[in-house]
């Protein structure tokens, strides 16, 4: 088993993360628990920002907060100096609640609305992205209507797809996301954006996956869109202040995962950009990326407490755990696959292969297949790694399901930085027929 940041092995032979007891969490905080390593946060974080710092590159790296939004979680990204990455008003709403500086928030999404367009601008917003001709539209008439103005990026698809090992050249014109290069949209979008005193445009966006674990998807999208660039300095007098090449870098769920350090993909970035930009004789801009779940993916870990169990003979071994899709919807979603040990005993050895099996009231709902395991029983603790993405992000309600809590634990100390929902809190917004 690989272990990641502070994760190890303590001398109650238990499993143990940010110095603290793994099976005490649970006992303290109850089960299923998302668990973080803050340390390893932080030190993913400084990753990312000392690689441009290194090289004396103007850049942002913008934490892409839909990979886990919480109050505490961007207070933590505004310790470590980030921006922060939103895509609608709930992220916004908690980014503010949480005391973020706005000029650095950056507003994604192919859908906002006038509402979510007006909290951005009135609470003064770092940077708008902006997606498609309709919104452009409506966020200059918002401009017109209060008399401000705002910085914008405008988000493109240089057709380039990426996903895990693989990079695809498409015409990407079956996107919801962002102006086609290729087709001449984004500088028809440009042109309409340089007519407006409300924009101060300043630069280009793209994000061309997730889960990926080479640059070169990186480095051909940069190309495309710095010749882009050239063409436009020439023809329109545009010279981009800004370049953001999004986010999707990739981390290890499982042992055949490969990904990169975050200071490689930052280094091969930026030697790309340079020689692009010195080719084309352009200014160099600054440097925006958007690391999401490279930043918490492998901080998290789910703790849950083992149930029953059901044995098909000769097929396969069902283990149920009290969890399930309700609390990280990956696996039945698109079939996302994780590790997992006994965290009461991680080390002891295997002895059987079992399926562990969520809860809820689904054939699908099936956290992992063919798990090597000790024997388990109702005493032990399912500990999976790599859940920190999307993991409580995604939960829900399903079956009346309240969602877990989460703790973050650093150097020994565990605190609560968002309390278990109760059966009360299930009702709460519900109405009587009468």
């Amino acid at each position: 088993m690989h272990f990641y940041g502070t994760t190890a092995i303590n001398k109650n032979g238990h499993l143990e993360i940010g110095g603290v007891d793994a099976v005490e969490l649970t006992r303290d905080f109850g089960t299923p628990l998302y668990v973080y390593d803050v340390a390893l946060m932080r030190e993913r974080a400084r990753g990312f920002k000392q690689a441009f710092e290194e090289q004396n590159i103007k850049s942002q790296v913008a934490y892409a907060s839909k990979a886990f939004s919480t109050v505490a979680m961007v207070q933590l990204a505004n310790e470590e100096g980030l921006s922060l990455d939103v895509v609608s008003g709930g992220e916004l709403y908690t980014a503010l609640a949480a005391g973020f500086p706005s000029e650095r928030i950056h507003f994604h999404g192919n859908n906002k609305s006038r509402e979510e367009l007006e909290m951005a601008l009135d609470n003064g917003i770092g940077c708008i992205v902006v997606d498609n001709f309709f919104e452009m539209e409506l966020l200059k008439t918002i401009c017109q209507k209060k008399n401000v103005n705002v910085n914008i990026l405008l988000r493109v698809t240089p057709g380039i797809e990426a996903h895990t090992h693989d990079y695809i050249l498409t015409g990407q014109e079956d996107s919801k996301f962002g102006f086609d290069l290729q087709n001449g949209q984004a500088e028809a979008a440009l042109k309409t954006a340089l007519q407006f005193d409300c924009f101060d445009v300043l630069g280009l966006h793209c994000h061309i996956g997730s889960q990926i674990f080479e640059t070169t998807g990186f480095l051909l999208a940069a190309k495309k869109i710095v010749e882009q660039m050239a063409g436009w300095k020439n023809e329109l007098g545009f010279e981009a202040k800004v370049l953001n090449l999004g986010g999707g870098f990739g981390i290890r769920y499982t042992k055949e995962d490969e990904p990169k350090p975050p200071s490689q993909y930052v280094s091969e970035i930026i030697r790309e950009v340079k020689i692009l930009t010195e080719q084309f004789a352009l200014k160099l801009p600054e440097i925006w990326i958007e690391p999401g779940r490279s930043l918490v993916g492998d901080a998290g870990i789910t703790l849950y407490q083992v149930g029953s169990s059901k044995e098909v003979p000769g097929v396969r071994k069902y283990l149920a755990i009290d969890g399930g899709m309700s609390d990280n919807i990956r696996p039945a979603l698109y079939q996302a696959k994780y590790e997992a040990v006994l965290a009461n005993k991680p080390l002891a050895r295997t002895s059987e292969t079992v399926s562990i099996a969520g809860k809820c009231c689904e054939s699908g709902d099936m956290l992992i297949w063919d798990l090597p395991l000790p024997e388990a029983g109702k005493e032990d603790i399912l500990a999976v790694f790599c859940t920190g993405a999307y993991g409580y992000s995604m939960s829900n309600n399903y079956n009346r399901l309240p969602r877990p809590a989460v703790v973050f634990v650093e150097k020994g100390k565990a605190i609560l930085v968002v309390k278990r929902e109760s059966y009360e809190d299930l009702v709460r917004l519900d109405l009587p027929l009468k």
